[in-house]
């Protein structure tokens, strides 16, 4: 069996094993044995494609590999909008009854929003601590 068959193989493997693994391990040595493979087929002896194997695959895995720690590290997107305010902590200020259609919570930061309970069935009364669930247009859903 000729050399770059065997270097193709084995960046055929370690890339679907970096599909798999996604922390970007084993995608420096798919692209480096992927080269060898080229340059064997080119007519290089075994032990020079086992060097460029090696010296790609340190290359890739040197240069690229910061890279992508950093990008996987960044912090999620910034919400903005009613987005920004789920999860966020309020207050009741009147009493929440959904199938009375009453209910307004003030949310920290300082917005006043017409709210219902986020459990259909359940009564929330003024002065209670709740959490922004969802916003439905402009109705503060909001559970315990």
């Amino acid at each position: 069996m000729d050399f770059w068959v065997v270097f193709l193989v084995a960046a055929g493997l370690l890339g679907v094993g970096e599909m798999h693994q996604g922390g970007f391990y084993l995608a420096p040595f798919a692209l480096g044995a992927g080269i060898a493979a080229g340059v064997s087929l080119l007519g290089v002896s075994a032990p020079l494609a086992i060097v460029v194997f090696v010296l790609a695959s340190a290359i890739v895995f040197g240069s690229l590999r910061p890279i992508a720690r950093r990008h996987r590290e960044l912090p999620p997107s910034i919400r903005t909008g009613a987005a920004a305010l789920i999860g966020r902590p309020a207050i009741v200020l009147e009493r929440i009854a959904n199938d009375e259609g009453v209910g307004c919570v003030k949310i920290d930061g300082g917005e006043v929003w017409t709210a219902r309970s986020f459990d259909e069935n359940e009564v929330i009364n003024a002065g209670d601590r709740v959490e922004v669930v969802e916003i439905r247009g402009a109705t503060a859903l909001v559970m315990h």
